[in-house]
């Protein structure tokens, strides 16, 4: 049986719970992809999703933080069976020797996906309170794609030539 979050029921510990791991699931998400992209020796994108990992860890500790100071050790009622890649990138966006630019644009997709996320639970009948947080998470996604977009700016072109052009051909055994 599929549990289903109602968003409107949510008071403000459980949405802290639930941003905490929106935050939890995509910085897992981001050290898979690391090693990933360190097995195919693919350097520049294993890096910035290392980045991101540690910048989705980072925000995941501030909201941990925040959630203790208000509440304590209080148990958490929300469960990472109740959402699925909300902020994570889809494992279908990524494949292997994926470029620095392509690794960008992974990352930039997900920091949408997050913003969207949060701009349609907006739409619910919040209390104020999770409405306050929603508004905070859906700025500070805002404030993510910016930075990925300027990492973009600054990246190089793509090649004529991709690293898959270079992948060795599976051999017989």
């Amino acid at each position: 049986m599929t549990k289903k979050l109602d968003l409107t029921r949510l008071d403000l510990m459980d949405a802290l719970d639930l941003a905490i791991l929106v935050e939890q699931e995509a910085m897992e998400r981001y050290e898979e992809l690391v090693a990933q992209m360190r097995e195919h020796r693919t350097e520049e994108a294993a890096s910035f999703f290392h980045f991101m990992a540690k910048a989705e860890a980072k925000h995941g500790a501030d909201l941990l933080t925040q959630r203790a100071k208000l509440f304590g050790k209080a148990p958490r009622r929300v469960d990472r069976s109740l959402l699925w890649e909300v902020e994570a990138p889809g494992y279908e966006t990524v494949h292997p020797f994926m470029t620095l630019r392509e690794a960008l644009n992974v990352a930039l997709d997900a920091e949408v996906k997050a913003y969207a996320y949060f701009a349609e639970a907006l739409k619910l009948p919040l209390t104020p309170p999770v409405k306050k947080l929603f508004e905070e998470l859906l700025q500070e996604e805002i404030v993510h794609q910016e930075m990925v977009k300027k990492e973009l700016a600054k990246a190089p072109p793509e090649a004529d030539t991709t690293p898959e052009d270079f992948a060795d051909e599976p051999m017989a055994q």
